[in-house]
């Protein structure tokens, strides 16, 4: 059976960050995550989540470093003081000569924070890379199904490379409640597109088919089973009802069923 994690907005109030990373490790999830979007800091508001647990994994996914230089990564990690020992730094790289910034990236923050780091990858030619050269791999916005070729993907990069498969990862958003599936909706029509268009073409499926919009926690616990012996962690990224603490709190308890 796979691990589970859960995944907020890095926009969410950090009285409610704190909070829900709290439950989360109350309840056994293995890891708690931020994204990394371009108006908010997800280095700095995972420090709220440090505080708040002793234990548990504490991810950002992913800080791209085509935007972002991996010197002002470990800047930030040092300053807010996050322990290293739990931290999933997740990082991703586009453009031209993105594959050498992400295998210079990995190595250095590394060398100088001594954290495990996950690469995010959708290509096949991203995820052998990451294989190469990432503790971890972050998948996003995919089925079950192509999960499983992503990791033979992994593997090869990683058997190339004379080292262990990678730990790999999978965000799966998960909505609740009425609105569930327009919000999922919603979010996958603004990933679709930007830069995740070619990867959804590439599976031949909509955002939706990668998700689960449910109504009651036993469809959510049918569907984080499917992920289950396909990913090491498959790591719930909460689109509430609301941005109100219950309103998270409600997922996390029904995704730990």
């Amino acid at each position: 059976m796979s691990r589970r994690g859960i995944a907020l907005f890095a926009g969410t109030e950090v009285e409610v960050i704190a909070e829900t990373a709290r439950v989360s490790e109350t309840l056994g999830y293995s890891s708690f995550w931020l994204n990394h979007p371009g108006a908010t800091d997800g280095i700095v508001r995972l420090a709220y989540a440090a505080r708040a647990t002793t234990g548990i994994a504490l991810g950002v996914g992913v800080v791209p470093l085509h935007t972002r230089t991996a010197e002002s990564v470990i800047e930030t990690v040092r300053s807010e003081r996050l322990p290293r020992e739990r931290l999933l730094l997740g990082i991703g790289s586009a453009g031209p000569g993105a594959f050498r910034v992400a295998r210079e990236g990995a190595a250095l923050l590394k060398q100088e924070l001594g954290c495990s780091v996950v690469m995010g990858a959708l290509s096949p030619a991203a995820c052998r890379l990451a294989g190469e050269i990432a503790d971890g791999v972050l998948f996003n916005w995919l089925t079950p199904e192509y999960a499983r070729r992503s990791a033979a993907w992994v593997e090869e990069g990683a058997q190339r490379a004379g080292r262990k498969r990678p730990q790999l990862y999978a965000y799966v958003r998960v909505a609740y409640g009425r609105g569930a599936r327009a919000r999922i909706e919603e979010e996958g029509e603004r990933y679709a597109g930007g830069s995740y268009g070619g990867h959804f073409a590439r599976m031949g499926v909509k955002p939706l088919e990668t998700a689960l919009a449910v109504s009651d926690p036993d469809a959510l616990t049918a569907g984080l089973d499917r992920w289950d012996d396909i990913v090491d962690e498959v790591v719930l990224r909460l689109l509430p009802a609301s941005g109100e603490l219950d309103a998270h709190l409600e997922l996390i308890h029904a995704g730990s069923r």
